[in-house]
């Protein structure tokens, strides 16, 4: 196998062949001069000959005085940076992503290797956030997945005993049929989200009312609004119409009228607004729940992030994040309003055309 040479050793190897080769210029022009002190005779040819070869000596010590300071020059401005620079990226390599690079000039001195160093620790800060979201990613799905296919195993298991009453074994298929549809949808949202990261997902536009698919999608959430006593209250246009994707946002509301209703205690009160706000189609969820916190505020469109901890109520923490994934892929945009234990507003704003 070959065997692979640093930068930073070749770099070192010329400056020593460099040094070497001056010096001995140096040893030269020296011999020279001594040669011209203690062995001209005056007047004669050999006299001239030594002048002239004098001559040219102090032209190639100008000249490799110039050399020299020049590569001084090259190698602090240069050699330099490009060695710690190479240094650090064999360290990211590796996977250290805490290298950074401090700057060699003051801010009103700064050169081009300063704004280098500046894109380079931009880059690792990058790199550090985004192995830290992708070791949460991980553990998020791994928990996620784990939760359901555990209660799978634990009543599978269950049924299999002989001792239990036709009431029971009904019970128990009910909590495995839940625990399949769970993890059904998890994967789902898991493959949504991952495609429309990554642009794979092409949004089929077409003009439809959109006070109509909000009325649909409001009737499908009926039971679950009637068993919580839940007053809801609509004020739509009817005379809006989009030109988008009607089944990603099918996703949107879906996800923003159930965790709407899911965090809406008995009683409560849930209102879907459509409105036509200059020149674009404003959609307002509103719920009298238990609200958000500030801290909890910022980060309820990152994936897997579900602001009750306690996971009391059921969720994976990727419909917030489909939302904003669908939104952005139609032009459009979303925005969370919130006040613990008085409820939640999300706002939608979509193109008309």
């Amino acid at each position: 196998m070959k065997k692979k040479t640093k930068p930073t050793s070749i770099v070192r190897r010329n400056k020593l062949k460099f040094y070497c080769l001056f010096l001995l210029l140096i040893l030269a022009i020296i011999g020279a001069f001594l040669a011209i002190c203690f062995t001209m005779p005056g007047g004669s040819a050999y006299a001239e000959l030594l002048r002239i070869l004098a001559l040219i000596t102090m032209l190639l010590v100008a000249a490799g005085l110039l050399v020299g300071g020049f590569e001084l020059m090259y190698n602090r401005y240069v050699v330099r940076p490009v060695e710690k620079l190479s240094d650090a990226a064999q360290k990211v390599a590796k996977g250290d992503f805490t290298v950074r690079l401090s700057p060699m000039h003051e801010a009103e001195k700064r050169d081009e290797f300063d704004a280098l160093f500046e894109n380079f620790n931009i880059m690792t800060a990058e790199l550090a956030s985004t192995e830290i979201m992708k070791k949460d990613f991980i553990s998020n799905v791994s928990h996620e997945f784990k939760t359901p296919s555990a209660v799978i195993q634990n009543f599978s298991t269950i049924l299999m005993s002989d001792c239990l009453s036709e009431e029971e074994r009904r019970l128990y298929a009910g909590k495995i049929s839940e625990a399949t549809a769970r993890l059904s949808l998890l994967i789902t949202n898991i493959l949504q989200l991952s495609r429309l990261e990554n642009q794979k997902i092409v949004a089929n536009r077409a003009q439809y009312n959109l006070s109509e698919q909000l009325c649909r999608c409001l009737i499908g959430f009926e039971q679950e609004w009637e068993n919580k006593q839940i007053e809801l209250e609509t004020d739509f246009d009817q005379n809006i119409i989009v030109c988008s994707d009607e089944s990603l946002l099918d996703i949107v509301w879906n996800n923003l009228l159930s965790n709407a209703l899911k965090f809406t205690p008995a009683g409560g009160r849930v209102s879907v607004r459509v409105s036509q706000q200059e020149g674009r189609a404003v959609v307002c969820v509103a719920d009298t729940g238990c609200g958000i916190s500030a801290r909890d505020l910022k980060h309820i469109f990152d994936k897997f992030y579900q602001a009750d901890s306690s996971h009391a109520v059921r969720g994976n923490g990727l419909g917030l994040a489909l939302v904003r994934e669908i939104l952005s892929l139609l032009g459009g945009s979303v925005r969370a309003e919130s006040t613990l234990g008085a409820g939640t507003r999300f706002t939608v704003s979509l193109p008309l055309n």
